[in-house]
Parts: structure tokens; sequence; C-alpha cells
């Protein structure tokens, strides 16, 4: 089995568990003192979380946006209600050109502030930049979405 690691340093581990678990629908599969990991089968991801304020590696690379691609219109619809249900705050977007595609997607943001997109494309488009009222891609530097403040400018797919 092939799987693509992310290991995020997290603020907060019970909140990310938290988050992560309704985020993806299951539970750690290893949860210790200041770590936790889950095994996601769909997509497979292994996830790792670690407690801490800062990175192990310091540096200026920051994080952007995380997503999930899904095959179709309902399974972001069906992922909007799912996450909703688990009360995490959602934004949908429909019909949003971005990062050269249109794309339906819904956004929820975790306890450490990262966005994350659930998302479909739909088609090529001809535009890197947002369309229809999307948070990605030409989101000014230090600007708010939803009170929450973006890692970068430029974020998308």
């Amino acid at each position: 089995m092939s799987r693509v690691q992310l290991a995020l340093r997290v603020p907060d581990l019970a909140a990310s568990v938290a988050f992560y678990t309704k985020l993806f629908g299951t539970e750690p599969a290893k949860l210790r003192d200041g770590y936790a990991n889950f095994a996601v089968a769909e997509p497979p991801l292994k996830l790792v979380l670690i407690e801490g304020a800062q990175g192990a590696r310091g540096g200026d690379t920051r994080l952007d946006h995380l997503g999930i691609e899904v095959d179709s219109t309902e399974a972001v619809h069906a992922a909007t209600t799912r996450l909703s249900e688990e009360g995490l705050a959602t934004t949908e977007e429909n019909d949003t050109s971005c990062c050269y595609a249109l794309q339906d997607k819904v956004w929820v943001h975790g306890p450490g502030r990262e966005p994350w997109e659930v998302y479909v494309v739909k088609a090529d488009a001809d535009t890197l930049t947002k369309q229809n009222a999307s948070t990605c891609c030409t989101t000014p530097a230090g600007a708010e979405i939803d009170g929450r403040e973006p890692v970068t400018a430029g974020g998308c797919c």
C-alpha cells in the first residue's frame, strides 16, 4: 500500500484530534502524549500530528492550504453535509474558476486556522485567479477570511 504522509505541528493536540476525527470520519490509529496519527483509508493518507508551537526544521516554508480531491459534485455535497453535522463551519463554493480549473468545493478550518478544501475539478479554465467569490488564488497577503488570516497569498488547488 502507498499513501502520502502529512506531518503537522499543532498547538493544541486535543482540538486537532477532534477536528481531524470529524474531517476524515475516523479515530486516530495511535494516540500518545503530544502525538497522534491517523491511518486514513480514503483518501490514502497517514496524518501525523505533533504537539508544539514550532516546526522541527524552522525556515520560511509555510502551509498554504490542504485539500481532498473527490470524484463528483455529489461527493462535495456529501462532505459539506457530514462536516456541518459534525459542527464544523463550512463555506461552499460552486462553479468557481480557480487555478485553471472549474470547481465545486467546501472549505473548513482546523483549530490552528489551517484551511482545508474538499473539491471536485469539473473542467479546465482559462484563469489562475479566482472567480465567483472563491477564497483561493487572489486573497491578498494578510487579508482575513471569516475572521481568519490566510497563511499565504495565492492559495489554491
